[in-house]
């Protein structure tokens, strides 16, 4: 018998919960990062947490989704209260960033997409990117902040609460 899944997601418009587990993964001084199709933007691989799955259950099965590939859980950097703005919503993100290894690696390119794969609708995008502050800004990588993290990652797990382009109520 196999039980509904359900992501964790609260669609109010104009305001919007998510909680969201993505993993850092690097190779030859780069980050890989994911890009839907038709967005702007990029984002590091990982996705929504389902109703009860915890987080590591949920990076673990986003990587075999995305990337068709097992993963090493190295360990978890940051937990995030991240608010922003998205499209017509006032976003509200609880995020867990893990520290990853791919057991098979990816193909390596500086510039060129390395994999895709059709999520739902949508066709993701994988590239590396250098491993540096510039980068974010370059690619226009999100969640910004992590920018301040990406060469001098923490030792210890970090909280954090992030106003991303925001002013604080």
């Amino acid at each position: 018998m196999t039980s509904e899944r359900h992501m964790i997601r609260l669609d109010k418009k104009p305001q919007l919960f998510s909680f969201r587990v993505a993993g850092l993964i690097f190779q030859e001084g780069h980050v890989l990062v994911q890009q839907g199709a038709g967005d702007r933007y990029w984002a590091f691989p990982g996705g929504r947490a389902e109703i009860g799955e915890s987080t590591e259950e949920t990076i673990i099965r986003e990587m075999r989704e995305e990337l068709d590939r097992e993963v090493g859980i190295d360990r978890l950097l940051l937990t995030v209260e991240n608010f922003f703005s998205f499209d017509d919503y006032r976003a509200h993100e609880l995020g867990f960033y893990y520290l990853l290894t791919l057991k098979t690696p990816l193909p390596f390119h500086r510039q060129e997409i390395v994999h895709r794969v059709i999520d739902g609708p949508t066709e993701v995008l994988f590239r590396w990117v250098p491993a540096h502050a510039d980068s974010f800004a370059m690619h226009d990588i999100r969640p910004a902040f992590l920018a301040n993290y990406i060469t001098r990652l923490p030792e210890r797990v970090e909280h954090l609460i992030v106003h991303e382009g925001q002013s604080r109520p």
